[in-house]
């Protein structure tokens, strides 16, 4: 078979190709034999039943035997030779039920795969169907125009309202509500989102109508970038399709071998017809991308996108892992872990001053200090008279009181005659100082966090095999200790630029380990590409780090690894076990037809029955 007449990339790769225009061919096979047989079983001496059998197995396997010449006529020697073979001998020594059946292997094989592959990609229909169509894009007048989603562009603010889905990332301009994000990271727990607020496409709005300043066109959200990976993993070959290509061209000289061996014994061209029937190998091959697609998304409805075939083998290859730390073995942004209130005023009062003059910051902290308040329930009064300084601090009037908070370096110079006080609430470790009408009023305490549920998901990378973890960073050595002596890592080093870490990642390489890089950020990109298999955490976007990963993780949970290693594992396992059992099994029965013991058209059934039971095998790969 040539290139040119394999399936579309979104079907896999296979040994034989079916055109839409001839699908009625196993149809039709099935038909006649089915309607031949009962006219046999009625009445046994019909003689027309043969002859019809004979002019079926014409119509139907002339198309397989012409596409067959042609790819030869190419250059393309593959396991077509032996189906051709079969049919042109079943029609010269008059034997319409065998070549039927193998037109039926043929033609029926690639309705199996497509079928199988249908269930597959569930999950990747389901994304694309379920991306936003249209988009409510907001007029200077205030009113509102509906457009195509693919019109968006960078600025533009889009009102979103309850029941819809996000049609582009962006920041929320105006109103408050929660989304539902368990598309994007399958957390259950609403997010809620106001002003200032980062959101992504693909999360639906589930209370008030919201405005969006759009921060990039839908089709570079992450929605989309979603849907592109998935349908990119799914056009791709993967080397172990290549080797079951490879299996099918030594088998082919292998079973005309045997052919030559049953005829230079006998004679007898029955025996010969026989061995070619039961080495038809073609619906076998198709059984591989079945499990390979199958394997790549069983991964997408973990959240993890596979980018391709062959990043599923890697993935199932690995037996060392590399962790970066900030943002991925930790949470990776600070969070508000205590807040000191001094003299008259309380915990929750020096949160809600501070959080509604920070609604509206950019500042990374101020993010941590409003999604605080919006934790325990605080309602932030509105601010007035807000000046942002970068870097620095944010200072605002709320409900008639001068608010500041920011560093303590900053508010010295804006309240000189607090400087002791200001020294207090420094105190150790990352901390915002809040100040009202001029005087200390407490501090915001920061810090990043390590992951939930680590020591569990450590144990079961040792349970899968990982024979060497590492802990690879930027951060302090003595950070990066800190949580290596926690989690049990004896391998950590701290202090590293990203081309350090690429040197890292390559010497365990050249050691013989297979090496699976897990990272977030942009720093990370240049180890996630050197390793075996690179895997990015992408519950904030991902960015580069997504483009260099081989699997993406959509959620922001580390023990989607596991997953995606052991799906990896499962799906290239199935796959190698379908292309050996059914090949081996096949070469048993070419034995035993050489030998005499059953008929060519027994011969066709049985290699139908371990044709249909390997790609049936095949098929696990997509499940569970």
């Amino acid at each position: 078979m040539t290139e040119a007449e394999r399936p579309p990339a979104t079907s896999g790769a296979g040994a034989f190709s079916l055109s839409r225009g001839a699908m009625w061919l196993p149809a039709l096979a099935v038909v006649s034999l089915a309607v031949g047989g009962i006219v046999r079983w009625t009445n046994p001496d019909n003689p027309w039943v043969w002859r019809v059998w004979m002019c079926v197995l014409v119509a139907a396997g002339l198309p397989v035997v012409v596409r067959t010449v042609r790819g030869l006529l190419r250059g393309n020697f593959a396991a077509d030779v032996v189906a051709t073979l079969s049919i042109v001998g079943a029609t010269g020594l008059g034997q319409p039920v065998a070549g039927l059946v193998i037109v039926l292997m043929q033609t029926g094989g690639e309705l199996l795969e497509r079928y199988a592959e249908g269930r597959a990609s569930d999950a990747v229909r389901a994304l694309e169907e379920a991306a936003p169509r249209t988009a409510h894009r907001q007029r200077p007048d205030g009113q509102h125009d509906d457009i195509p989603a693919e019109a968006i562009v960078a600025g533009d603010l889009l009102l979103v309202r309850p029941g819809e889905m996000l049609p582009a990332d962006g920041v929320v301009e105006s109103g408050r509500s929660h989304l539902d994000v368990s598309r994007l990271t399958g957390e259950a727990p609403p997010e809620m989102v106001q002003q200032g607020s980062d959101v992504r496409s693909g999360a639906v709005n589930l209370e008030g109508a919201i405005v969006v300043h759009a921060t990039r066109p839908a089709s570079e959200s992450l929605y989309a970038r979603i849907v592109e990976l998935v349908r990119t993993a799914q056009g791709e070959k993967s080397p172990i399709q290549r080797m079951a290509d490879r299996y099918a061209i030594w088998f082919t000289p292998v079973t005309l071998l045997v052919c030559a061996l049953a005829w230079f014994v006998t004679h007898d061209p029955l025996r010969v017809l026989a061995v070619l029937v039961v080495a038809t190998p073609c619906p076998l091959l198709l059984a591989t991308p079945v499990a390979i697609i199958g394997g790549i998304n069983r991964a997408a409805r973990h959240q993890v996108i596979v980018r391709s075939g062959g990043a599923l083998e890697r993935l199932a290859s690995v037996d060392t892992a590399v962790f970066d730390k900030t943002g991925t073995l930790t949470i990776g942004r600070p969070d508000v872990v205590a807040v000191d209130a001094y003299g008259a005023w309380s915990e929750e009062s020096v949160l809600r001053l501070a959080s509604a003059v920070e609604v509206g910051s950019g500042h990374h902290l101020a993010r941590s200090t409003v999604d605080a308040a919006a934790q325990r329930g605080i309602i932030l009064p509105k601010a007035s008279h807000v000046e942002d300084s970068p870097g620095l601090g944010v200072r605002g009037t709320v409900e008639g009181r001068d608010v500041a908070v920011g560093a303590a370096g900053w508010l010295r110079t804006l309240f000189p005659d607090q400087v002791e006080a200001i020294a207090i609430a420094r105190g150790a470790g990352l901390r915002g100082v809040v100040a009202v009408d001029g005087e200390i009023a407490g501090a915001i305490e920061y810090a990043d966090r390590a992951r939930e549920g680590l020591h569990s998901f450590f144990e079961r990378l040792r349970q899968l095999g990982m024979r060497h973890i590492v802990l690879l960073s930027g951060d302090h050595q003595a950070n990066v200790e800190g949580i290596a002596r926690a989690h049990g890592i004896t391998d950590a080093r701290g202090d590293l630029l990203p081309q350090h870490k690429v040197e890292a990642v390559k010497d365990l390489m050249k050691s013989g380990h297979r090496v699976v890089m897990v990272g977030d950020g942009t720093n990370d990109a240049p180890a996630l590409s050197a390793a075996t298999a690179g895997i990015a955490l992408a519950a904030h976007g991902g960015g580069i780090a997504a483009e260099a990963a081989d699997a993406v993780i959509l959620c922001d949970d580390i023990t989607r690894v596991v997953d995606a290693i052991g799906i990896g594992r499962r799906a290239v396992g199935i796959a190698r076990q379908s292309i050996v059992v059914g090949l081996g099994l096949s070469g048993v029965a070419m034995v035993a037809a050489a030998l005499g013991y059953f008929s060519p058209t027994t011969g066709a059934m049985i290699q139908e029955a371990i044709d249909v039971a390997v790609i049936l095998n095949a098929v696990r790969a997509s499940t569970g």
